[in-house]
C-alpha cells in the first residue's frame, strides 16, 4: 500500500497482469482476470506526478485542455515495481499504482462495487432503537467520535448524553465537526418561550412536524438541540425519518411521489428583520434517484402556485405526505431531559415537538446547526486516522 495525491492510502486488490494499448485506451488486465479499460485522456487526466498536482497542496495544476484531444501513448508497460508506466508521445510520463488504478477503475464490474460501498441510509420507524453515545467519549475517543458520526449520517437521529448544562457545551459538541452555522437566529439559538418571539419555536405552542429553515436555498444539514433544562409538562419530543415516509409514499402513491419531487412550493420566513423565500420541490432526489432531501414547515409554507391542472394533483399529494407522517408507525417519541442533546440530519428527520405548559416549570434549550457536508468530510478524515 502507499500514499498518494488525495492523502488517501488504496490496499493493493489485485496486481496488473497484462496491458495493452488500444485505439483511444489502455486496456489492462489484472491477476484476477478482471478487465478495466481506462481511456487515453483519463490517465493523461489523472496524472499524479509533481509537474501535475502541486506536492503542498495535493491539488491538481494540470488542465485537460493544454494537451491534445487526440493524445496518445508511446509506450504502456507494466514496471518493475508492479505500477502502470505511460510514456507519453510528448515525452511525459505517468505512473499508475495498482490500488489507486482499481480503487478509480470504471469497468462496470468496478463500477457497480463502488456503489455498493457507498455508505447506506438505514430507514427507521417508531421501533428506532436510538443511537446513544456519551458526552464524555465524543469529546475524547475518536473511535466513539466516528462511531457517533456515522451513526448520524446513516440513521440521521442520534443522541448524546451527559452533556454538562453550561452554555458553552453545545459549541463543544458541535465543534467535533467542523464550524458552527450562523443563521439569523444567531450561531446558537435559545428555544424557550418569549414575549416578542419572532419564530413559533419560542412560544409553547405544539410545533407540527418539519424541518429547520426550508425557507433557505440550503437548509441546514444537521440541526443540534441541548437540553439545559426542562421542568414542563409536555414538550415531548416526536421524530419522523422523511426517508422511510417518503419510501412508503413513492410504493403506495408513486404520481403523488413524482409531484412532490417535480412542482416547486414556496417556504417563507418572514420578520421585522429579514425577508426569506425558497422555491423548490418537497422532496429532491440525488444523481441516481435516491431521496436526498426533505423540505417541509406547514407553518412557513406560502401559497401554492402551480398550473391550474396541477393544483389538485399537489394538494393530494401534499395532504398525503402529511397524513402519513403522521401515521404512528413512522413516529419516534421520547422526552429530552437536563444533559441530553438531539443530534440530527435537518434534510432528512422531520422533528416537531409537543405543546407544553410554561407555568409548569422552566423550560430551556439550546441550539445550533452545521452543514450536513462538514459531517461527511469529518467521517472521511477520521476513517484515515482511525483505521490506519
Amino acid at each position: 500500500m502507499s500514499l498518494v495525491a488525495d492523502y488517501r492510502v488504496y490496499p493493493l486488490i489485485s496486481a496488473l497482469e497484462t496491458v495493452e494499448c488500444l485505439q483511444d485506451l489502455v486496456q489492462v488486465t489484472w491477476e484476477d482476470q478482471r478487465v478495466s479499460p481506462f481511456h487515453n485522456l483519463w490517465l493523461r487526466d489523472n496524472c499524479h506526478c509533481p509537474e501535475c498536482v502541486y506536492g503542498v497542496t495535493r491539488e491538481q495544476v494540470f488542465e485537460i485542455a493544454d494537451v491534445p484531444e487526440n493524445i496518445q501513448p508511446q509506450t504502456a508497460t507494466i514496471d518493475s515495481e508492479g505500477l502502470l508506466l505511460i510514456h507519453w508521445q510528448d515525452g511525459h510520463r505517468s505512473r499508475f499504482e495498482p490500488g489507486w488504478l482499481r480503487a478509480h477503475a470504471y469497468d462496470d464490474v468496478s463500477r457497480q462495487e463502488q456503489l455498493e460501498r457507498r455508505p447506506k441510509k438505514h430507514l427507521w420507524t417508531r421501533d428506532l432503537e436510538l443511537p446513544v453515545f456519551e458526552f464524555e467519549a465524543v469529546m475524547n475517543e475518536p473511535e466513539a467520535l466516528l462511531k457517533w458520526l456515522v451513526a448520524l449520517r446513516d440513521i440521521g437521529l442520534t443522541q448524546v448524553r451527559g452533556v454538562p448544562t453550561d452554555p458553552e457545551s453545545l459549541v463543544r459538541v458541535a465543534k467535533r465537526i467542523s464550524f458552527i452555522r450562523e443563521s439569523n437566529f444567531g450561531v446558537l439559538f435559545n428555544v424557550k418561550p418569549k414575549a416578542d418571539a419572532d419564530s413559533n419555536a419560542y412560544t409553547p405552542f405544539n410545533l407540527p412536524l418539519h424541518t429547520d429553515l426550508p425557507t433557505r436555498e440550503l437548509q441546514p444539514g444537521l440541526q443540534f438541540l441541548h437540553c439545559l433544562v426542562n421542568e414542563t409538562t409536555g414538550g415531548d419530543s416526536l421524530f419522523v425519518d422523511g426517508f422511510a415516509v417518503t419510501q412508503a409514499l413513492r410504493e403506495e402513491d408513486p404520481t403523488a411521489f413524482r409531484h412532490l419531487c417535480e412542482i416547486p412550493v414556496e417556504f417563507r420566513n418572514k420578520d421585522r428583520n429579514s425577508d426569506y423565500r425558497c422555491l423548490a420541490p418537497i422532496i429532491a432526489l440525488d444523481v441516481s434517484g435516491d431521496v436526498s432531501e426533505i423540505r417541509m414547515a406547514n407553518f412557513l409554507r406560502g401559497p401554492f402556485m402551480t398550473a391550474p391542472d396541477k393544483m389538485t394533483s399537489l394538494y393530494h399529494a401534499y395532504r398525503r405526505f402529511i397524513e402519513m407522517s403522521r401515521e404512528t408507525r413512522f413516529q419516534f417519541r421520547q422526552r429530552l431531559n437536563q444533559g441530553e442533546m438531539w443530534c440530527f440530519d435537518n434534510r432528512r428527520s422531520l422533528h416537531a415537538r409537543d405543546a407544553f405548559d410554561p407555568a409548569s416549570g422552566v423550560r430551556h434549550f439550546q441550539g445550533c446547526y452545521v452543514d450536513r457536508d462538514e459531517l461527511l468530510s469529518r467521517i472521511l478524515v477520521l476513517e484515515r486516522q482511525v483505521n490506519h
